[in-house]
């Protein structure tokens, strides 16, 4: 019997799929701390970024298992 693999839950907290299949997910860095940096570099690590090619396949192993969010 074929057993299917469980989501990573951590993983699924930290990533989305899109309807394309791609991984997105939110940008470090922006917590606090946040007058020592830039105001131009805080505003472009606010929002959702989509994962480097090279770690989707990583990511995308554990997420298989649910649907885009």
């Amino acid at each position: 019997m074929n057993y299917k693999m469980k989501t990573k839950k951590a993983i699924q907290k930290r990533f989305a799929l899109t309807g394309s299949g791609q991984v997105k997910c939110l940008s470090s860095g922006i917590r606090h701390r946040l007058t020592s940096k830039t105001s131009n570099r805080n505003r472009n690590h606010f929002g959702f970024h989509l994962l480097h090619p090279t770690d989707v396949k990583r990511i995308q192993k554990h997420i298989r298992n649910f649907a885009s969010q």
